[in-house]
């Protein structure tokens, strides 16, 4: 994570977005773009509900192809980091917020995680993501949260994810 702009993804996950683009551009694009043309086909589009909702999924699935395009952009394809317990995009990190307050969480991109994992995500580019990254096993950081505060944290583990 060099750039604010680049997100860290694996090359599974990178594989699974551009699979789930295409099959939006194609095959998906092509069933809206019929569905439409048949609600069309019935007449007065005012009062014509199916044309409606069929507009208003095209709109959010073009949405979707501009995210997809944007993220695959912008992707930076890794492997698994080492297990060496040095925080990185594609680590799951366990950190201590003091008096035994831990929270653990995947640094690097929600599309790294595997369907029905529900671990959070945190940005390497957040400002904890960013105090954390490079640092080690026992390191403790302190960082400016959004809100201003300043909190110190301890990072207690981190380990590559595996999906």
């Amino acid at each position: 994570m060099t750039d604010q702009g680049t997100i860290w993804l694996t090359q599974e996950a990178y594989d699974k977005l551009q699979a789930e683009l295409e099959d939006l551009k194609g095959p998906k694009r092509q069933e809206i773009i019929e569905r439409i043309s048949a609600a069309r086909d019935e007449g007065d589009l005012k009062e014509n509900g199916g044309y409606h909702a069929a507009k208003d999924e095209q709109g959010k699935q073009e949405a979707r192809i501009r995210q997809l395009e944007d993220m695959l952009r912008r992707a930076e394809v890794g492997e698994t980091p080492a297990n060496d317990g040095v925080v990185e995009p594609g680590m799951v990190v366990t950190i201590d917020f003091g008096g035994g307050d831990t929270e653990k969480f995947l640094l690097g991109a929600r599309e790294n995680l595997t369907e029905g994992d529900d671990l959070d995500v945190y940005s390497p580019q957040s400002a904890m993501g960013a105090a954390i990254n490079g640092k080690s096993k026992g390191d403790e950081v302190t960082y400016t949260a959004p809100n201003g505060k300043d909190l110190t944290v301890t990072i207690v583990d981190a380990e590559p994810y595996r999906a």
